[in-house]
Parts: structure tokens; sequence; C-alpha cells
């Protein structure tokens, strides 16, 4: 009995040793190993916190990815929800709302309506993930561009001040609120019936059709969700910038997906976790930060981003067809 429980352990210890999050994880280690020797300074202690509070931006938008891609979506409109949030905040300030509050709640409300409605034409209307969210992209562009037209609007709120500035015991309040939702992400996919619906439906729509799982409200679920988290990361983003402007959240459409990839979710539904995104999410700003020190082109920059992207994309690919 005493052997079959050590083998029993033995195996779960390399099940976790040769996941793509542990994976993840390890490269993550290593990179900044790599490039604190490479680079002055690239391992000091302030460095790598600016790296995981740029993080925490893509982590965020990810989270809502994360739930999406493993329900058999996809959302391309989280950037111009980060924009979205990023421009509407400043515009919303009442005199019975010192702190903020009111204001940073209604454009997340905002948000979430947004991510409704994409969730409302995949469901409903049978419009396919890509072009339903990609159209809603296209639409908020425009209204953001007439709304706005080339100007920035600067932050006033003294919330969205506090979290894209403030160190409580030296730690970013935006890598807390990451930390946070991360927690409340892992549960909720994980150990509730919710969680396991969504796993369901992204390896079988309609196998869990049959099977009882609510399917339509279930993707209105995991749609709102990745506008609620897009949103709050277009406040964690004006409130580090100090303005926001149209395209501000462009960085951070290829990033989640990215991120989500990264770390172990399959791009075609069914299988993933957000434990794998986050890693994923730190791993990207720290390539990002790399190809910046090496002083690579903007060109240089684009098309190693891309080929990692594509790269993940196509061991995914083979890692779902395996199985």
């Amino acid at each position: 009995m005493t052997g079959w429980k050590d083998s029993t352990g033995g195996r779960r210890v390399m099940a976790i040793l040769s996941s793509r999050p542990f994976l993840t994880v390890a490269i993550v280690a290593a990179v900044w190993i790599a490039a604190s020797f490479a680079s002055h300074g690239f391992g000091a202690y302030g460095h790598l916190r600016y790296l995981v509070e740029l993080g925490a931006v893509i982590g965020l938008v990810a989270a809502g990815q994360t739930f999406v891609v493993i329900a058999g979506g996809i959302d391309l409109s989280v950037a111009a929800i980060v924009t979205v949030s990023a421009i509407s905040l400043p515009l919303l300030s009442w005199q019975a709302d010192p702190i903020g509050l009111a204001a940073v709640l209604v454009v997340l409300a905002l948000t979430t309506i947004i991510g409704l409605v994409n969730g409302l034409g995949v469901a409903l209307l049978r419009v396919h993930p890509m072009i339903m969210t990609l159209a809603m992209a296209t639409f908020l562009q425009g209204l953001l561009i007439i709304i706005a037209g080339g100007s920035a609007v600067t932050a006033g709120n003294p919330l969205v001040h506090w979290l894209g500035n403030a160190r409580p015991a030296g730690i970013p309040a935006g890598v807390l609120l990451w930390v946070a939702v991360s927690v409340i992400v892992l549960t909720v996919m994980h150990a509730t019936p919710f969680g396991a619906r969504i796993f369901a439906m992204g390896a079988n729509p309609l196998a869990a059709s049959l099977s009882g799982v609510p399917v339509t409200s279930t993707t209105l679920a995991v749609y709102g969700i990745s506008g609620f988290t897009a949103g709050l990361a277009g406040v964690l983003v004006l409130g580090m910038n100090g303005q926001g402007y149209v395209g501000i959240g462009d960085p951070y459409l290829l990033a989640s997906i990215a991120a989500v990839v990264l770390g172990g979710t399959s791009i075609l539904g069914g299988l993933g976790t957000y434990a794998g995104t986050i890693p994923g999410a730190i791993l990207l700003v720290t390539i990002t930060a790399l190809i910046t020190v090496v002083n690579a082109s903007p060109g240089w920059r684009s098309i190693l981003f891309g080929s990692l992207i594509l790269g993940l994309l196509l061991l995914s690919g083979r890692e779902q067809a395996r199985r």
C-alpha cells in the first residue's frame, strides 16, 4: 500500500512538473535570471516590481479572456473595452462622489453590458465569436473617435489615482488588485458548478447542452466577465498613465490571447486554467522588456512578438489534436 501511495504521489509530482503552467513559471524564472546577468539593473527589485505591475494589466484582461477561451470562444473586443473604460471614466465626476467609487462602478457596469451584448450575439444570434467581438470592437473604436477625437482625457478620480500609484507595504496597488481577482477567478473556475459548466461547454457544446448545461446563460456570463475584467484593466491603465486616449488598450488584445495560450489553455476550448495565464502574462512583459533592452527596432519587436503568438497557437493546436 505504501508503494502504491508513493507511486501515486510521484505521478502527481511528475504531472505538475510537466504541466504548462509550471513550465511557464520555470521559463519566467530562467528568463529573469539570464536577463539579470545580461543587463545590469534588470534583476533589481524595483524593475521586477514594475514588470509585475505591467503584467497585472495583461493579467486582468486575460482573466476574462481565459473564461471565454475555455468556453470555446474568443473575445477580440477586449482592447476596445479597455479604451472605453479609460476614456469614459475621466468624463464621469460628481460632487457627491469624492472618492470616485461610483464613477468606477458605473464604468464597470458599462463594460460588463458590452460583454453581455457580445454574449447575446454569440448565444442567441449564433454569430461566430470572432465576427461578433470584432464587429463590437470596430463599433466601439468608431464611437470613441467621435466622442474623444484625438484628444487625451486626464484622470481626476482619486480612487483611480490610488490604484495606479499607491504602493501599500511596497507592493503596487494594481498588483494587489490582480492578486484578489486571481483568487476569485481560480475559485470560480475550479471550485464551482459554473466553472464545471464552462469546461463542459468548451469541450463539447452539444453534449453539454444535452446534459443540462444552460449554454445560453453560461455564454452570456463568460462574455460579461470578459467585459468586466477588461473594464477593470482600463481603470488600472488609466491610473498608471494618468490619462486615457483612443488606442490605449490596443496592446492588450494579442497580449491577452498570448498569455492565455502560453499558460496552457487550449485555443479550441475545454482545457486550461488561469493558474497558467498568470505566469504567461508576466513572461510576456518580461520578453517585451528584454526586446527593449537589446534595442531591437519596432519592426523586429512586432516580428518576434507575432512569431511567439503563432508558435503558441500551433503548439496548442497540436496538443489538442493529440488529446
